[in-house]
């Protein structure tokens, strides 16, 4: 399971089990599906009641082979013998086994759903930010896009960074990045000379490199858009040129 952001919430706001202890750790259950690994709700499960019933268990890979459900059998077969002999019913729910209903740690709701209460391997990835940090102001470029290379070891800016700081609001630095600085290559020259002697920066009024990419793929496969451009000043390319 990936987790990719997380909040820090107190004690007493974390969803409670039944018995009124609360939980550690709450995860997403998309992150079941995106990684196709769902072993971990067997091993989670079953860790549950290894704990319960100071056991250990040690489980061959494939073992679906002895029978059919052999894995999901083992599991609730054990979760029913903990519950038993620890007199806590929440563990296994006949209604729904394996699952059980929690409650909202600040309004003492119950949940709507029933969810899986479990003991699984946690392992934490390390990331340092020192790492992470990064700049550009100018670099190599791509041959075919004329776009800046992607990649933090290039210093690039890949497509989560766009998000990340789409997420901030800067719509203005998006603009200036993906635009000016990226493909428009008069552009992001006169970026740098307005930057030196303290100008304003002039709207680009030919066309990206990428949309020109575009349009020369486009006739190779013999489509011509000379009668679908907006604005012949701005997008028109010279047949001599491309």
């Amino acid at each position: 399971m990936e987790i990719k952001g997380s909040k820090i919430l107190p004690r007493q706001d974390m969803p409670y089990l039944q018995d009124g202890r609360p939980v550690d750790m709450v995860f997403n259950p998309l992150g079941v599906p995106s990684r196709m690994n769902v072993g971990q709700i067997f091993e989670c499960s079953l860790g549950l009641a290894g704990g319960l019933l100071n056991r250990h268990y040690r489980i061959a890979p494939f073992d679906e082979r002895y029978e059919q459900e052999a894995s999901r059998k083992l599991v609730f077969s054990e979760l029913y013998e903990a519950s038993k002999q620890t007199a806590n019913p929440w563990v296994f729910e006949p209604e729904y086994p394996g699952k059980s209903r929690i409650f909202d740690g600040r309004t003492g709701d119950p949940f709507e759903q029933p969810v899986i209460i479990g003991k699984p391997y946690i392992l934490k990835l390390i990331h340092q930010v020192d790492d992470k940090i990064h700049g550009r102001s100018s670099g190599h470029y791509a041959l075919v896009t004329q776009q800046p290379l992607r990649g933090r070891s290039k210093q690039g800016v890949g497509e989560m960074e766009v998000w990340a700081l789409e997420g901030f609001g800067v719509a203005q630095i998006l603009q200036e990045m993906l635009t000016y600085k990226s493909d428009h290559i008069r552009a992001r020259q006169e970026v740098l000379g307005t930057t030196i002697i303290g100008g304003t920066i002039p709207k680009p009024e030919d066309a990206p490199e990428s949309f020109r990419l575009l349009v020369r793929e486009l006739r190779s496969l013999a489509l011509e858009l000379n009668h679908f451009l907006v604005s012949e000043k701005n997008f028109q390319i010279n047949k001599k040129e491309a």
